[in-house]
């Protein structure tokens, strides 16, 4: 059988004409950069988020850039993140012109430990950047309450998290700003890149959609030397189209990290932990072995396609030697670096697949499944 990681077809088919609409209006009016498609999703993405503003911008990493610059941060400045996420939220820092600081992730929700965050805020700290990682919230009221201490702003990284939920609120609203990715494998997906910003604050708002368009509210004049980040009409549009969905595309995802967590219930394999706090929306399905190498192996053998997110973390790799930091520095970002492996995982997939993959995984690593209650 043969098991894709993810299936963007899928999802797309049953949208297909909505999506051709959003083309013909496009090509119609001409509004290829920026315009009324990009207008509309962010009032939509804006409410569905719970806050008063959403600016989009080109993709994730530069709305993680235009908040940071936003916020003043740059040249001699710190921005604390973990060690354990995709390259892109430190490179914004660089971006920003400020210096990286890493911290070691919880051991259960691999987010932010907020019980390290405290020892590494120094007088240079200008943010701090929890990532919803695999699309599991980080502890924002920890990392909120420690921040507010220090009066240091806190930037949801949240470009894996569309429409997870912390507490009952959802990402997007849980700190000072919040960033989003729409590429076209997230949970809410563009059909190209796309990102956005979500906040509660106006004049940050409006610095950020003067940084996307060359520092300009009115053609032709330009307050300070900025960027072109804007979002294209089209993915405007079909962002809009998909938005309504991503509730349902989220349950699916939900019932089929279920089943998952159900089949591999006592194995060798340990499978994701959702938090009390958590509304966990399964962007990856990330589970930890002892052998992860043969474990990937078999599962290509076997037609699963399967991932690594991320196998080396930050701090070891070779853009940011200059930081200085060494091996075990970080022991569990290490640790979940080094025996993950990313089962396939999106909200089309049929459970037939679910449970071909689980099966392969007991018999490579020769465990029973424990019975499922209406076994017993």
């Amino acid at each position: 059988m043969k098991v894709r990681f993810v299936d963007l077809s899928a999802q797309h088919q049953p949208l297909e004409l909505e999506i051709k609409d959003v083309f013909s209006r496009v090509l119609a009016n001409g509004s290829f950069v920026l315009g009324p498609e990009v207008e509309k999703f962010e009032k939509m993405f804006a409410s569905y988020c719970q806050v008063e503003h959403c600016v989009t911008v080109s993709n994730g990493t530069a709305a993680l850039q235009l908040v940071l610059q936003g916020l003043g941060v740059g040249p001699g400045d710190e921005v604390i993140t973990v060690a354990h996420t995709f390259i892109a939220t430190a490179e914004a820092i660089n971006a920003a012109g400020a210096r990286p600081v890493f911290v070691d992730i919880d051991p259960l929700s691999y987010t932010m430990d907020p019980t390290r965050l405290e020892t590494v805020i120094t007088t240079k700290t200008k943010a701090i950047i929890p990532v919803h990682l695999y699309g599991q919230p980080a502890d924002m009221d920890a990392i909120n309450a420690i921040a507010a201490k220090h009066r240091i702003p806190v930037i949801e990284d949240s470009c894996q998290a569309h429409g997870a939920k912390y507490k009952g609120r959802r990402t997007g609203s849980l700190a000072k700003a919040a960033c989003f990715s729409f590429y076209p494998s997230k949970n809410l997906g563009a059909c190209g890149e796309g990102g956005a910003v979500t906040t509660n604050d106006a004049e940050l708002a409006k610095k950020i959609r003067m940084l996307r368009d060359h520092g300009s509210t009115k053609k032709y004049e330009h307050d300070f030397p900025a960027y072109n980040l804007r979002l294209e009409g089209i993915q405007g549009g079909v962002l809009a189209v998909k938005l309504p969905h991503l509730d349902g595309w989220n349950s699916n995802r939900r019932v089929l990290a279920a089943r998952y967590r159900e089949l591999l219930a006592g194995s060798k394999v340990v499978t994701p932990k959702e938090m009390p706090y958590s509304h966990h929306v399964y962007h990856l399905y990330v589970v930890l072995v002892e052998d992860r190498d043969a474990l990937k192996k078999a599962l290509s053998e076997q037609g699963i396609e399967n991932g690594l997110h991320y196998p080396i973390p930050l701090h070891l790799q070779k853009a940011y030697a200059y930081l200085g930091y060494k091996k075990g520095d970080f022991p569990v970002s290490e640790h979940v670096a080094a025996s993950h492996v990313s089962l396939p995982m999106y909200a089309e997939q049929p459970i037939e697949h679910v449970e071909y993959v689980a099966k392969t995984i007991l018999e490579v690593l020769e465990c029973q499944p424990v019975a499922s209650p209406s076994q017993r």
